[in-house]
């Protein structure tokens, strides 16, 4: 069993990070950004980006990060920045991409780019997966950073594949004849990992250690890498913003959110939880789940089946790790 401590310490290792030298860089993304206060999208980019030490330009999808940052006429961005459209976050990524071995193979680019392309789930998982498993397929050099709050966040919280069971959403709204939403979330980055590239990974911002690392580590990879990183949305959640970090650490330590890279098919766990708390305390720290604990009207069935599904995919999980 790996503690938090030991994985900090593997992970610096392994990325070669000096924190303190860190401290002394500019963020790619400025303050005044606009963003929610206590999103975890700003928090996920900032820390994600810190090591990059190539050059980087960055491909937005459209979500809550694009239409919060780029405010025409002014851009939150000390980088290229590209907006494209919710559905094409992969096709402009390999374009620019692209673009950018020709001239190099020319001798028209001397500098060294490195191409990252960020989207929300609902860009990612959903409208954007046909564009996204285009790019990993034709093994464009890409990093694609998913910021995964579970939903249409940007426009008032409607259900997407990457919402959990019984989460309250608005298309899928928790009331007398439906629980929240019925269907389990899809396991996106399993996908990914289908598609047979260098590096795939998944991560949460209970641990800034784990994240600055991962994103390092894809973005260095030669070849198109992917990190889903989960993120909270304090207005649909319905959580504190002070307790971002805290719900993370509970997605991390119920294992609801597993935390995990496949580097060239093989998959290695990043943290494995001595104490693994119920998913009970995970789901009551939310408000979005706050009908399955109505007095008189708990649902006990319904968190019950959470629970054994947790099990369920811990364990298929532990077998891909030969654990």
């Amino acid at each position: 069993m790996q503690g938090i401590s030991a994985c900090l310490k593997r992970m610096k290792k392994m990325a070669g990070i000096d924190l303190k030298e860190l401290t002394k860089k500019k963020s790619p993304l400025t303050e005044g950004h606009r963003m929610c206060p206590g999103c975890g999208a700003p928090a996920a980019v900032r820390q994600g980006l810190m090591a990059v030490e190539d050059p980087v330009v960055i491909v937005g999808a459209t979500g809550c990060l694009e239409v919060s940052t780029t405010v025409y006429p002014y851009s939150a961005w000390r980088v290229p920045f590209m907006h494209i459209a919710f559905e094409n976050a992969g096709a402009g990524v390999s374009g620019g991409e692209a673009a950018h071995r020709v001239l190099s193979r020319k001798g028209a680019a001397r500098k060294k780019i490195k191409f990252v392309a960020i989207g929300g789930d609902g860009g990612t998982y959903d409208i954007g997966l046909q564009s996204l498993s285009g790019a990993l397929e034709r093994g464009h050099d890409f990093t694609y950073i998913c910021y995964n709050n579970q939903g249409y966040m940007n426009t008032g919280a409607q259900r997407s594949s990457a919402t959990p069971v019984s989460a309250n959403a608005t298309t899928s709204p928790a009331g007398s004849v439906i629980p929240g939403k019925l269907e389990r979330a899809k396991n996106l980055t399993e996908i990914v990992a289908a598609h047979d590239i260098p590096y795939d990974a998944q991560t949460t911002l209970h641990n800034p250690m784990d994240v600055i690392a991962k994103v390092k580590r894809a973005v260095e990879t030669p070849g198109p890498a992917f990190v889903n990183i989960l993120v909270p949305c304090p207005l649909f959640w319905k959580i504190d913003s002070c307790d971002q970090v805290k719900v993370c650490k509970l997605a991390a330590d119920s294992r609801f959110w597993p935390v995990y890279e496949v580097i060239e098919g093989r998959h290695v766990l990043s943290y494995d939880p001595k104490t693994p708390v119920p998913i009970e305390d995970f789901l009551r720290a939310q408000g979005r789940y706050s009908h399955l604990f109505k007095k008189g009207k708990e649902r006990t069935d319904l968190i019950a089946q959470g629970q054994a599904d947790v099990e369920r995919e811990w364990e298929k999980l532990l077998k891909k790790c030969s654990r």
